[in-house]
């Protein structure tokens, strides 16, 4: 069953029901004035009859009628008896509908009384008069009531089945107005594919339920993404670059052994191989992360993580591997509030994004010392890395960030071309930006930046 009709059956069901309850209290409540009122009706003939008869000076059985019948409307086969101390009929009104004792008694003990004999009602009164204590019960067959109630229910059944067909095609109506960009968003999600990831679904513009379902799944949507070119990337590049230096080290070896060679020619075999094997774990290096990072990317458990501890765990592993002081960190803006110095990331993973940006510095900025800036305010935290290298051109900014492209293209500088493209995808995962600062000869700047949210 799908959710429009679900929807509309609940609407309808919980209306209805509501409905139901409102009807059933209206014919309770009717049937209750009905009831109340013919008792009334019977109660003012017990009156009539006091004031006529016990009040008055005896007055005829007959006169009583024609009074009655002047003053009051006919109920349908009315019946009025008076009964004085002995508990007999003070007059024939020319019926044969008498009451028992126990009746009689009863009324007498609790003064007045009220019940229902087979289809008639009954009121019984006493009163007390200087003549004696008289007790007075009037019946009558309530016909009209009866007749209403049926009428009024057959009423309320044709309007609760009306109305409980309006409400579900209404409820229907609104359910499927209210889904109706569901459907939109299933149309569009039939298009994509693992070839074509990059596709997004179309924003509402409500920000309710339906406009986070559409955000979340646009989020998952990029994690498929990166996941999936991180996979590829792996799969295209991974067998080229371990190939490359794999062959050159078997060529060198090849020519080495072909013949008997002199000193200083198995020297450079020897270096040229000790060349291609540091490049190849180099390479390596760089596929594990890569691997590491496609492994953790759409899994990766988030945690508040302190950046600038972080940051000084890099000085500390580079003060080992380069000497104190060559990594320089300068701090600025730091505030007192601890949480503004924390993001929501995966520690690994940011490590490795920070160290790459720092190691790529140090092998442009060789001898030089790399700088890193370190800053935090109450909308952002940023993480800027400078090196005086080179530089890096217009054109190569904006291909620097693609996996296995390299600036330094007669490779003269040890790097596989992973390392950027790898900090690039961690950055973007902890919804971050990256952004290159760059003049040809004068160095270049990373700058790294999280916005808080507000």
């Amino acid at each position: 069953m799908k959710i429009k009709t679900r929807l509309s059956l609940y609407f309808t069901l919980i209306s209805s029901g509501a409905l139901l309850l409102v009807l059933v209290a209206v014919y309770i409540a009717v049937f209750s004035f009905f009831t109340a009122d013919f008792y009334n009706r019977l109660t003012d003939r017990t009156n009539l009859a006091s004031e006529l008869y016990l009040k008055a000076d005896e007055l005829a059985a007959d006169s009583m009628l024609q009074i009655q019948q002047r003053y009051l409307e006919k109920l349908p086969e009315e019946v009025i008896r008076i009964y004085d101390d002995n508990n007999l009929s003070a007059f024939d009104m020319k019926h044969n509908i008498y009451w028992t004792q126990d009746i009689i008694n009863q009324v007498r003990k609790e003064g007045y009384l009220e019940y229902e004999e087979g289809n008639r009602k009954v009121v019984g009164k006493s009163y007390k008069d200087n003549q004696g204590n008289f007790v007075i019960l009037a019946s009558a067959v309530d016909v009209n009531s009866s007749r209403r109630l049926i009428m009024l229910g057959k009423i309320t059944g044709i309007l609760f089945i009306i109305f409980g067909t309006g409400l579900f095609f209404a409820g229907r109506m609104f359910a499927q107005k209210a889904l109706s960009p569901v459907d939109k968003i299933v149309a569009q999600i039939r298009d994509i594919r693992a070839s074509n990831l990059h596709l997004r679904v179309g924003q509402v513009k409500s920000k309710d339920e339906i406009y986070e379902l559409i955000d979340n799944f646009n989020q998952l949507l990029a994690h498929l993404q990166n996941a999936f070119e991180l996979q590829q990337t792996f799969v295209a590049n991974a067998s080229h670059e371990l190939r490359t230096p794999l062959t050159s080290i078997m060529g060198e070896v090849e020519v080495a052994l072909d013949k008997s060679r002199d000193q200083n020619e198995y020297e450079r075999v020897l270096r040229s191989i000790a060349n291609d094997g540091s490049r190849l774990q180099e390479t390596i290096t760089s596929l594990m992360e890569l691997a590491q990072v496609d492994l953790h990317y759409t899994q990766a458990i988030l945690s508040p993580i302190r950046v600038d501890e972080l940051i000084w765990e890099l000085d500390e592993q580079w003060a080992n591997k380069k000497g104190p002081g060559m990594l320089k960190i300068q701090l600025s803006n730091l505030p007192e509030d601890e949480e503004l110095l924390t993001i929501s990331a995966h520690k690994s993973m940011l490590y490795i994004a920070l160290n790459n940006l720092i190691d790529n510095a140090f092998k442009y900025s060789a001898p030089h010392q790399v700088i890193l800036n370190f800053e935090a305010t109450d909308s952002h935290i940023k993480i800027a890395v400078t090196d005086e290298g080179p530089g890096i051109s217009k054109e190569a900014i904006e291909k620097i960030f693609r996996p296995f492209y390299r600036v330094n293209k007669d490779k003269t500088i040890a790097g596989s071309g992973i390392g950027l493209y790898i900090t690039s995808k961690i950055i973007e995962l902890f919804k971050g930006t990256i952004e290159v600062i760059s003049v040809p000869g004068k160095g270049s700047t990373f700058v790294v930046e999280f916005l808080k949210q507000q």
